[in-house]
């Protein structure tokens, strides 16, 4: 590409013109056709050809011809010229919100029904945009919202201090489940209340990447005995195994069941706590018209 042309401010004007001067053939043409005068024409065509320090050009009584370096520059101008035709209608559908990428972060076990409607309505009425999904722990979300790399997250309502700079918008409320084996003396019970799980090992999230998970936890269990984790795994795929094994018992929220499939039997606690709140987080005031469209589909999705 063009290399070493230093009137960066006129760089852009003197590639349209100089290709229709090579288009047209002739100088008063391509004058009526860019709307600028002759001589104003001529004049920026010379001072184009004095700042390479080439000829374009061969001139005779009423055409001129590209020269050997002025048919290598009018493949080069036209390249450029297409490039930054192509960045302006690129941008102006981003701006616009007709094309773009979006960058999500969520929960697999909070979000098994939401977002998969809130996807397929997304994509149908915005199919330039492409989203693109992020299984990531807790802390990981809140730090990409931060750092730019997402442009939202769905989650588990976090503590007020971990949402500095954060907005949060309330989604669903889902109800708190104990999962269990199929086999366990719990899953035939009648009811299962927290004081059931005396004496049960716990299955749990890693502490590392889901802190908030533990300290609601550690609410639950305020009234009763302090509760102890036997084991912790660092994915949704990964506690349900454990479950299944029959290495213990989790304490999770509804949804988890769509991905448990019949491997589990998940039981609504009785008398119910306090359900787990899941929604939407994003950089305050920081919102593209993308990311504003898919906040909308998401509101729809939680109703539909």
């Amino acid at each position: 590409m063009l290399r070493g042309y230093t009137h960066a401010v006129m760089e852009f004007r003197h590639l349209r013109y100089f290709v229709a001067v090579a288009e047209e053939e002739n100088v008063t043409r391509a004058a009526a056709r860019l709307h600028v005068s002759q001589p104003s024409l001529s004049r920026q065509i010379f001072d184009l050809e004095d700042e390479l320090q080439l000829s374009l050009f061969e001139h005779n009584a009423k055409t001129v011809r590209l020269t050997d370096a002025g048919r290598i520059f009018l493949a080069e101008a036209r390249a450029v010229l297409q490039r930054v035709a192509e960045a302006v209608q690129t941008v102006k559908a981003a701006s616009s919100g007709e094309k773009g990428e979006l960058h999500v972060g969520y929960a697999p076990s909070l979000t098994t029904k939401l977002l998969p409607r809130a996807l397929r309505f997304f994509q149908e009425a915005n199919p330039g945009v492409r989203v693109i999904l992020h299984d990531f722990s807790t802390e990981e979300m809140l730090n990409g919202l931060r750092e730019g790399e997402l442009q939202m997250a769905l989650l588990k309502h976090p503590p007020d201090k971990s949402l500095r700079g954060l907005a949060f918008e309330e989604l669903n409320r889902l109800a708190v489940c104990v999962a269990t084996n199929r086999t366990h003396r719990l899953a035939r019970a009648r009811q299962v209340g927290l004081h059931h799980l005396a004496g049960e090992q716990i299955i749990g999230y890693a502490r590392a990447g889901y802190p908030e998970y533990h300290e609601w936890l550690a609410s639950l269990f305020v009234p009763l005995a302090p509760l102890a984790i036997a084991e912790e795994h660092d994915s949704a795929l990964s506690l349900i195994a454990a479950v299944e094994a029959g290495r213990g018992v989790a304490l999770i929220a509804q949804g988890l069941e769509s991905m448990a499939g019949s491997r589990l039997k998940i039981r609504a606690l009785n008398p119910a706590p306090a359900p787990v709140v899941v929604g939407v987080a994003y950089r305050k005031g920081k919102l593209s018209v993308v990311a504003e469209n898919f906040v909308a589909v998401l509101r729809r999705a939680k109703s539909t």
